[in-house]
């Protein structure tokens, strides 16, 4: 069997000219000929002295692959999200739905979704008219314009306190088949249950809740002691006697001038409501409640936020003209979007959104939680999954760390738009009691921004 080698190449002549130019000549024979390679090499220019460089950090060797040779560096377009030090608010208005995201720094904390064609009457004011009155469930139906008769429980259902006191009467002494009532949509239509109804009105501002015929007075208790106290001290000086008032989180650091500015602009509302609700045809629309859009900038755009941005320029004008009206100081911080990249794509919310409204959310134990949303409440249920206790049953079942899972739980609930309460249970089982973590648990869901 024949054997044969590759000839490396002669080497012909190597020169240098004058110029400094280098050439070499190379001969190589392929199948009996000879081919000749010239290669001519210019001298690099003379670099003029410089500084010393500062040493800098030695990089990575390329990476072979499987055969050595050395793989091609690869460029790659590498987007990342701008610095965010503070909170900051997303709009993002689409042709069937409106999106709202809450951002502290690069992280998803709330997300508020309004859609088309599921409007919410949350908040509306109706004139409704009684079709049934249920003793046995101390609650009556009433036809308010929607398909199906909203229910209206007795505890809901404004009463004299001369005469009755803080009991509340019973429905069928409040209430008769026929009558007209004013009613306010307390939660929407789900599944085969009509709406809940509420006969004591509320109307929310920019920083209180105005409660007419009531005397209900309440500060919210996220501020300060020294703040709570300034604030009680400016509401008593300017609530009207037939009121009451509930102040939110949004009226730290407000003048008492434009609180009093609040308090006159609800009054005037709820005058045009009593107003309409005298003649007219049953069941009415009396009063809408805002947008989606207005309600969550009214509720939680306040001074600590960064910006808020916004991608469609009929959305950004109307936000623009109800802060104008109610807090001037905040409209420079209301952008407009026009990026060609999308404002969620901009700030990676889309991934966020995605893991967030899976049904199974993994916790950094390596347990992991199990949500489901049913027409009464929503069931998170935690397992333990793959943590796995050092000593015992006890050990596993009870060191599951409940305010890390409650923190969890409540930001999962936000981002999932889930306004409502939440009710914490702990099950007794093989003897063990953990009554203990259910302390654990509520205190976690109220950092997470729940009522428990």
């Amino acid at each position: 069997m024949a054997w044969f080698r590759r000839r490396s190449p002669q080497v012909i002549r190597k020169g240098v000219g004058a110029d400094g130019v280098v050439e070499e000549r190379k001969t190589r024979r392929v199948g009996g000929e000879v081919v000749e390679v010239r290669r001519v090499r210019t001298p690099a220019p003379a670099e003029k002295p410089t500084r010393k460089p500062t040493p800098q950090p030695s990089k990575k060797k390329p990476s072979r692959s499987g055969n050595g040779q050395r793989r091609r560096p690869v460029e790659e377009e590498i987007i990342l999200p701008p610095e965010v030090a503070r909170k900051q608010m997303l709009v993002r208005v689409l042709p069937h739905q409106t999106q709202i995201v809450v951002l502290e720094g690069a992280m998803l904390v709330e997300h508020y979704l309004a859609r088309s064609d599921a409007a919410s009457l949350v908040g509306n004011v109706y004139l409704g008219r009684v079709k049934n009155v249920l003793p046995g469930m101390e609650a009556a139906f009433v036809d308010f314009g929607a398909a199906k008769n909203g229910v209206v429980y007795a505890a809901d259902i404004g009463s004299d306190r001369g005469r009755h006191g803080r009991r509340h009467p019973r429905i069928e002494d409040s209430l008769s088949e026929g009558d007209d009532i004013l009613v306010q949509v307390a939660k929407d239509a789900m599944g085969a249950k009509g709406a809940r109804l509420t006969g004591q009105v509320s109307l929310p501002g920019r920083y209180l809740v105005l409660v007419p015929d009531s005397d209900a007075q309440g500060i919210s208790r996220r501020l300060p002691d020294d703040e709570r106290q300034r604030l009680r001290e400016i509401v008593e000086a300017v609530k009207p006697s037939e009121f009451g008032v509930i102040v939110r989180t949004a009226a730290q650091g407000a003048s008492k001038e434009e609180i009093a500015t609040d308090i006159e602009r609800l009054v005037h509302i709820w005058e045009g409501i009593r107003k309409e609700a005298e003649a007219g045809p049953v069941p009415r629309l009396i009063y809408r409640e805002p947008e989606l859009l207005i309600r969550v900038i009214r509720e939680h755009f306040t001074p600590d936020f960064r910006r808020l941005l916004i991608d469609d320029q009929e959305s950004h004008a109307r936000v623009v003209s109800y802060l104008q009206e109610t807090a001037p100081d905040l409209v420079d911080k209301v952008q407009r979007y026009q990026d060609e990249m999308g404002v969620f794509e901009r700030f990676h919310v889309e991934d966020q959104l995605r893991k967030a409204l899976d049904r199974k959310v993994w916790l950094p134990s390596g347990g992991h939680l199990v949500i489901d949303r049913t027409e009464a409440l929503t069931v998170i249920d935690v397992n333990t999954g793959k943590f796995v206790g050092s000593s015992s049953l006890e050990d596993t079942v009870g060191d599951g760390k409940p305010t890390d899972v409650a923190r969890t739980v409540g930001k999962r609930l936000a981002e999932r738009a889930q306004e409502a309460g939440i009710a914490t249970a702990v099950f007794d089982r093989n003897g063990y009691r953990y009554h203990g973590r259910v302390q654990a648990v509520a205190e976690g869901a109220r950092e997470g921004g729940l009522r428990v």
